[in-house]
C-alpha cells in the first residue's frame, strides 16, 4: 500500500520547482528535513509530490502519520508502530530497524499539535539509526541539531513587469481563460496563498471573476470554504484557528493586537500597540519571534546590527492579510479593539514627532525615510475614524507634526485634506488646533488658494493672540508673504517677510523659521535689489538651524539663481539653479523641481544664445505650477521626481 491511498490522486504542484529540487537533494543526506511555512502554503502537498517521485520504484516505502488526528503525545509512538504494521510489544528502536532494512522514509505530517513529542521521537529514532530518512511538515522547525529546514513562502503573483507568476498560473488552471488583470487582482488579494486560491476558485460557480476580485478586496478570504480531507483546510479561518489554538495566551493577545497594523512594522511599534497590563513590554520581542517561528508573522527584514557598534536597523515583520483579519476578529471578540487602536494612534503620534525633530535636527533625508517606512501606519492613523475627541486630537497631532511632509516635500493637497477633516473633528481651542489652522492656511497659500488660505490664517491669528504665541504670528506673516508673491505684490511680501525674519523662534522644531523667511525675502528682492537680496540670502544661511537643511539650502540657491539671472550673469544663474535642483531632490517637492527645471532650461537657452539677461524671458518662479500636476494621487503614493 502507498502512504496516500485514501487521499486520491496527487493534485498538480504549481510554482514549486526550486523547492522540489531542494527537498529532493536534502533527502540524500542523513539529517531530518522539516518543511515549514504558513497555513495553507502547501507543505504536505510538496512533501507528498517529492516522496512519491523519490520512491517511485519502491511502492510503500513511505511511512506516514499525521498528528492532527486526535493523537496525544503518549499515543504517538504506538500509532507509528501500528501504521508500520509491527506487532506488539515492539519499540521505537524496532521501528528504526524496520525502516532501515526496508529503506523506508518516515513522514511526520502536520506535527504542530505534537511538536515537542515529534522532536523527542525523531531524536530517539536517530540515536538508534543515524542514517534514517525523516521528513517533517510543520509551521515551525523541530529545533533539533542538524535539522535541515526548508521554508515555503506563498506563491509569487508576478515575476516582473507583465509576467504572471505561479499564483496566477494556479488560479488560471482552476478558472480557465480569463482576463489577466482580474487573475492578478484576485491573487494579490489572496497574497499568493495556494489554499486561499483553491477556496476562492470554488466560488466562481456562483459569481464572476470580477465580482470575486471586488469581494476579496473588501472582505478578504476568511469566509470562503470548501470540501477538504482535513477540517482545518476547509477554510482559511479554520487553518488560522488551528494555529491560534496552539499559541500561548500571551502570543494570542499579541497576534490579535498586531492586526491593527496595516503594514510591516518594527518591534518598537509592535510594543506600542501590544503593551498593556496583561502584556509586559519586555515580553513583546520574544512573542514576535515565536509568532515568526510559527509562520504567523513574516520577517521582511532581519535585524542589521552595525559591525562593532551594537546598533543598526531593527527587524521588521508583517502580518499577512488573512492572519490579520483573523486576529482582528479575535480582537473584537475580546473587546480589546478600541484600546489597541488608541495605542496605535499614540504610537504613530510618537513616530511623527520623531520625524519632525529629525527633519529640523539630524537629517532631513532620515526624516523622509522614516515617514516613507511608516507610510501605511501614518496613513491609517490619519484616516481611521477617531474613537472620541481625545483620539481626534491625537490624529490632528500627527498631521501637524508632519508639516514638513506637506509643506516642504510637496504633498500639500494631501495635507490640506487631512487637516480640513481633522479640524472639523477637533473643535476645542487648543495650541495644537492653532498650529493646525496655520498649517492648513499655509498649505492653501502655497497652492495659491487665497479664498481658502485667508480665513484659516485669520482664525490662526486670533488663536495665536489668545495663546500669546509669537512664533505663530511670525509663521502667519510668512504665509501672508507667500500669498502676496502670488499676487505679484512684492511690497507687501517684503514687509511680511522682514517681520517674520526678525522674529526669534522659541520653538525651532516646527514650521519654516526665520531662516526660511530670510531665504524667501531674498527671492522676493532678487529682481529689485541685488545687494539686499544677497544680504538676505546670507542672513538665511547664517541663521540656519542645521547644516543639513536641504530645504533651506535649495531655496537659498534658487534665490542666488534669480539674483544672477536678473543682474547679469546667466552662467552663474545656471550653476546655482542646478545646485538648487540637486539639493531639493534629496527631500522631494515636485512643484519646486518642475519650476526650477523650467527656469534652468530657459537659462541654458539664453547662455547658448549669448543673450543678455533682459532677453531671457519672463520670470519663472518656483511657486508657479508647471504642467505636471500630481495632486490627485493619494497620501504618500506619489513617486518622487527622477534624477
Amino acid at each position: 500500500m502507498t502512504a496516500w491511498v485514501d487521499d486520491g490522486p496527487l493534485p498538480g504542484v504549481v510554482g514549486r520547482a526550486a523547492e522540489h529540487e531542494q527537498l529532493a537533494g536534502l533527502l540524500d543526506r542523513a539529517a531530518p528535513v522539516t518543511l515549514t511555512g504558513p497555513a495553507g502554503v502547501g507543505k504536505s502537498l510538496l512533501a507528498r509530490a517529492v516522496l512519491e517521485e523519490h520512491t517511485a520504484d519502491r511502492p510503500g516505502a513511505v511511512l506516514r502519520i499525521t498528528c492532527w488526528d486526535g493523537l496525544t503525545s503518549d499515543d504517538l509512538p504506538d500509532a507509528l508502530l501500528r501504521t508500520a504494521g509491527l506487532p506488539a510489544p515492539s519499540t521505537v528502536e524496532d521501528l528504526a530497524g524496520h525502516c532501515r532494512t526496508r529503506r523506508m522514509i518516515l513522514l511526520l505530517d502536520d506535527c504542530d499539535p505534537l511538536l515537542d513529542a515529534c522532536a523527542a521521537l525523531v531524536r530517539r529514532l536517530l540515536r538508534t539509526e543515524p542514517a534514517l530518512r525523516i521528513v517533517v511538515t510543520a509551521r515551525r522547525p523541530l529545533g533539533l541539531p542538524g535539522e535541515r529546514v526548508l521554508a515555503l513562502a506563498p506563491l509569487p503573483v508576478t515575476l516582473g513587469e507583465g509576467i504572471a507568476g505561479p499564483a496566477v498560473e494556479l488560479l488560471a488552471a482552476r478558472t480557465g481563460p480569463a482576463a489577466p488583470e482580474l487573475l492578478v487582482a484576485v491573487c494579490r488579494a489572496l497574497e499568493g496563498c495556494p489554499l486561499a486560491i483553491g477556496l476562492a476558485a470554488r466560488q466562481l460557480d456562483r459569481m464572476t471573476l470580477s465580482q470575486l476580485a471586488a469581494r476579496l478586496d473588501l472582505e478578504g478570504s476568511l469566509h470562503y470554504s470548501g470540501p477538504s480531507p482535513t477540517t482545518r483546510h476547509t477554510s482559511l479561518h479554520a487553518a488560522h484557528a488551528a494555529g491560534y489554538a496552539l499559541c500561548s495566551p500571551l502570543d494570542r493577545r499579541v497576534w490579535a493586537r498586531l492586526s491593527v497594523l496595516p503594514g510591516d512594522f518594527d518591534p518598537w511599534l509592535a510594543g506600542c500597540v501590544c503593551t498593556s497590563s496583561d502584556v509586559p513590554a519586555s515580553a513583546v520581542d520574544a512573542a514576535l519571534e515565536r509568532l515568526r517561528a510559527a509562520s504567523v508573522l513574516e520577517c521582511v527584514r532581519d535585524a542589521d546590527v552595525a559591525s562593532g557598534s551594537g546598533t543598526g536597523l531593527p527587524p521588521r515583520y508583517r502580518l499577512p492579510r488573512a492572519a490579520r483579519d483573523f486576529g482582528r476578529d479575535r480582537l473584537r471578540e475580546t473587546g480589546d479593539e478600541a484600546g489597541a487602536l488608541r495605542r496605535f494612534r499614540q504610537g504613530c503620534a510618537a513616530l511623527a514627532a520623531e520625524a519632525q525633530i529629525t527633519w529640523q535636527g539630524t537629517g532631513q533625508q532620515l526624516a523622509v525615510r522614516l515617514v516613507e517606512d511608516e507610510q501605511h501606519h501614518l496613513d491609517a492613523a490619519l484616516t481611521r475614524p477617531p474613537l472620541d475627541a481625545e483620539d481626534a486630537l491625537g490624529a490632528l497631532e500627527i498631521a501637524v507634526s508632519l508639516w514638513f511632509q506637506w509643506a516642504a516635500c510637496g504633498f500639500r493637497r494631501e495635507g490640506r485634506a487631512h487637516l480640513d477633516r481633522l479640524l472639523a473633528l477637533a473643535q476645542e481651542d487648543t495650541a495644537l488646533r492653532a498650529r493646525a489652522l496655520w498649517l492648513a492656511g499655509y498649505l492653501a497659500a502655497q497652492e495659491n488658494a487665497p479664498a481658502d488660505a485667508e480665513p484659516l490664517l485669520a482664525q490662526a491669528w486670533k488663536a495665536a493672540v489668545m495663546h500669546a504665541d509669537t512664533d505663530g504670528l511670525a509663521r502667519i506673516a510668512h504665509a501672508h508673504a507667500v500669498l502676496a508673491l502670488y499676487r505679484e505684490d512684492t511690497t507687501t511680501a517684503v514687509v511680511c517677510l522682514e517681520e517674520a525674519a526678525r522674529h526669534t523662534s522659541r520653538d525651532t522644531w516646527f514650521g519654516p523659521g526665520p531662516a526660511h523667511s530670510w531665504a524667501l525675502l531674498a527671492i522676493a528682492l532678487a529682481p529689485l535689489d541685488a545687494g539686499r537680496a544677497r544680504a538676505a540670502a546670507r542672513r538665511a544661511w547664517e541663521s540656519r538651524h542645521a547644516d543639513c537643511d536641504f530645504w533651506l539650502h535649495s531655496t537659498i540657491l534658487y534665490a542666488h539663481a534669480l539674483i544672477e539671472r536678473a543682474h547679469g550673469d546667466p552662467a552663474a544663474a545656471v550653476r546655482a539653479c542646478r545646485k538648487a535642483l540637486v539639493a531639493k531632490k534629496l527631500v522631494g517637492d515636485p512643484l519646486f523641481i518642475v519650476g526650477a527645471r523650467t527656469m534652468l532650461a530657459a537659462l541654458r537657452r539664453g547662455v547658448r544664445a549669448d543673450a543678455p539677461a533682459r532677453m531671457l524671458g519672463g520670470e519663472v518662479r518656483w511657486w508657479r505650477r508647471g504642467t505636471s500636476d500630481s495632486r490627485a494621487q493619494p497620501f504618500f503614493s506619489r513617486l518622487r521626481a527622477e534624477p
